[in-house]
């Protein structure tokens, strides 16, 4: 069974940093695109950033630009988000997601993880 698994979440002050790792498995993961979305009570999902298999494209949302560095190690099948200078409306349940291919911004992925939360205190 295809699992994504999010770890990483937790509690920090504004201005902090946090990593949250996604550990992919139960199939092969070549040429798959992989990235995060994140949905905070009340609101839409929203994309975040994602990243293609061979690392050649990566988009993120205007607003975590020069924030949020996605990255992955594909031998582990996992991808990170690092995630520096938090503020308190990056609040939300970071979820990662892959699919086969193309890069998107938009919800179409194959496979979700169930999310990890993240709060910004200020």
């Amino acid at each position: 069974q295809v699992q994504l698994v999010e770890s990483g979440g937790g509690l920090v002050q504004a201005g902090g940093s946090l990593r949250l790792s996604c550990a992919a498995s139960g199939r092969t993961f070549t040429g798959y695109a992989m990235g995060w979305f994140r949905q905070a009570p009340g609101k839409e999902r929203e994309f975040v950033a994602a990243m293609s298999w061979s690392g050649g494209m990566i988009l993120y949302a205007d607003s975590m630009k020069g924030r949020f560095i996605i990255s992955r190690d594909n031998a582990k099948n996992t991808v990170y988000l690092q995630m520096n200078s938090l503020k308190p409306e990056d609040t939300a349940v970071y979820y990662c997601a892959a699919r086969p291919g193309v890069v998107l911004t938009s919800g179409r992925y194959d496979y979700w993880g169930q999310g990890t939360q993240v709060t910004v205190s200020s």
